[in-house]
């Protein structure tokens, strides 16, 4: 249940970001994210608190990605990692290019 609800929300044109509203590096990602210009349907965060299986679901990202915190940012079906790996790629100004190549933006 829990790989299909997360695999679900993964879509190669699509950046998906799972978080938790609390965590301040979820609400870097989110705000740094909002700069862009996606196209309706491209960019979804995903609030895993609101989940029965919120454990679950971390434990799911330890196992496919080897680190279980929020955010989890996939660009596309690739799971880039977190909010410092995001910041990271804004600031070698690599972020923008990996999202036109989804057809995100």
């Amino acid at each position: 249940m829990t790989q299909e609800f997360v695999q679900s929300k993964i879509k190669s044109d699509k950046v998906a970001v799972f978080i938790k509203p609390a965590c301040p590096y979820c609400q870097d990602a989110v705000k740094l994210l909002k700069k862009y210009p996606f196209k309706k349907g491209h960019l979804e965060f995903i609030d895993i608190t609101t989940e029965d299986d919120m454990a679950g679901i971390q434990a799911y990202f330890q196992q496919t990605t080897g680190a279980r915190t929020v955010p989890r940012v996939y660009i596309g079906e690739v799971c880039i990692g977190g909010y410092s790996d995001l910041a990271a790629l804004e600031e070698q100004e690599k972020l923008s290019q990996k999202l036109k190549q989804i057809g995100a933006l």
